[in-house]
């Protein structure tokens, strides 16, 4: 998964493609304004909007209590956000600031269980890891990518679509 606090950990031994970007990450992430062409894809696209949402909030605080991440994300996507957020609570971290995502819809399949994929390009640029207490920010390799090329799967579930797999490309975009 792409989760952004490994985001901007995991992709510390990418470069960016300007180096001069100050390496700042920012809480609810910004959509470009996507112009979905079918209902799934709307849905789709506001399903995977919110669980970033979710995401930026839980990273705010180290823990996904009260964000609503479970409403529009999986267990099995879930797993890789609440083991960062315990990383981030062990070493009393949290982020400030919001990525800047723009997601657009590549595929949506029909089936048994309809399918979205996803394909992003997050930019953590005002998005930091900061120390909770001296409110500081972590020093990170500055070779790490802060914009990033990331995919995501949804599942219709019922009604609703649900963020079942993150994966972040340690590329840029």
């Amino acid at each position: 998964m792409l989760l952004l606090a490994s985001s901007v950990l995991a992709l510390a031994g990418c470069s960016d493609s300007s180096p001069d970007t100050p390496a700042r990450p920012n809480p609810a992430p910004t959509a470009g304004s996507p112009s979905p062409r079918t209902t799934a894809e709307a849905a789709a696209l506001t399903a995977y909007s919110n669980s970033w949402a979710a995401q930026t909030e839980a990273y705010s605080k180290a823990s996904s209590a009260a964000t609503g991440l479970n409403n529009n994300t999986t267990l099995r996507a879930l797993f890789d956000i609440e083991h960062d957020l315990k990383v981030m609570r062990k070493a009393g971290q949290v982020m400030t600031g919001k990525p800047v995502i723009h997601p657009k819809v590549i595929k949506v399949a029909d089936g048994k269980i309809p399918t979205a994929v996803v394909n992003d390009c997050v930019d953590t640029t005002h998005w930091t890891l900061i120390d909770k207490t001296s409110k500081k920010p972590v020093p990170l390799p500055t070779t790490r990518l802060l914009k990033y090329a990331s995919t995501a799967t949804l599942e219709k579930w019922g009604t609703k679509w649900m963020v079942t797999k993150w994966t972040a490309r340690e590329r840029s975009c």
